[in-house]
């Protein structure tokens, strides 16, 4: 079956697309994010950790042995707070699509609060059929790391980020000063170093989750038979997705550390 992203485009932009599957899935990771981290610091005592907060401190320790493992700490103690917040959500992130999905079929055209969903236009090319009637069936629950906006959104965030940094800590002069280091021919090197790295960044963490999600709907195809495949293929990508967000994580912090170090 082909499920469709909700699409959105204002009348006035056209060529402006939304997806609004990708903008809920976001939106959910960021409250689930943050009722995590509420919950887990609501009872705070300086004795022996228990429940949430016990797991909320094992992750603030684990961040801070990535960002030592990459960069002075007393530099980089101040990146605790981005390097939660990138674990956190990329590893939440990555495992929403995984448990279930949510699929609305429509033979009608569908608004939802005065955006247009879906046309006529689509029902009628849609190759979908359902009880005799051409369909438009939208898929409304994802992992939003599974959508490339998000994640070369997140890289393009992070490397514009070193760059600020750079000014920052070793100044303007010596920021331009790198890009002709070690000589001034290495300048469209450093170039396409930056474009490099935000494109592997980005599209890394996409095509792990992507990949993942896709192989559960074909999973889903076998029916019953699929049942352990499915079983074993959910537990393994639960890892993936953590080491997913592991590996973002320690690549921003690296490329951070390049930046205010030169």
């Amino acid at each position: 079956m082909v499920h469709e992203s909700p699409m959105w485009a204002p009348e006035a932009l056209p060529w402006l697309k939304f997806n609004l599957s990708t903008s809920l899935m976001t939106i959910v990771t960021f409250i689930i994010v943050l009722v995590i981290a509420i919950a887990g610091t609501r009872k705070l005592t300086s004795g022996v950790p228990k429940g949430l907060q016990n797991v909320l401190e094992w992750v603030v320790d684990f961040v801070y042995g990535i960002i030592g493992s990459t960069m002075d700490l007393k530099k980089g103690a101040g990146f605790i707070y981005l390097g939660l917040t990138l674990i956190l959500f990329i590893f939440i992130g990555n495992l929403l699509g995984l448990p279930l999905n949510f699929i609305t079929i429509h033979d009608k055209p569908f608004s939802l609060f005065g955006m247009e969903i879906v046309t006529e236009k689509m029902i009628q090319e849609s190759d979908v059929i359902h009880n005799g009637h051409k369909v438009v069936e939208l898929a409304w629950w994802k992992s939003p790391t599974a959508d490339a906006s998000v994640t070369l959104a997140m890289s393009v965030s992070i490397i514009i980020l070193t760059h600020i940094l750079s000014v920052k800590f070793i100044g303007i002069k010596n920021y331009i000063k790198h890009y002709f280091e070690p000589h001034f021919l290495f300048f469209p090197l450093h170039i396409i170093e930056d474009f490099a790295k935000t494109l592997t960044l980005g599209f890394r963490l996409f095509g792990n989750i992507f990949a993942g999600e896709v192989l559960i709907a074909v999973i889903l195809l076998m029916g019953f038979a699929g049942a352990i495949p499915l079983a074993i293929w959910q537990g393994f990508s639960i890892f993936v997705g953590a080491i997913q967000a592991y590996v973002f994580t320690i690549l921003s912090m690296v490329y951070i550390s390049q930046k205010i170090h030169h």
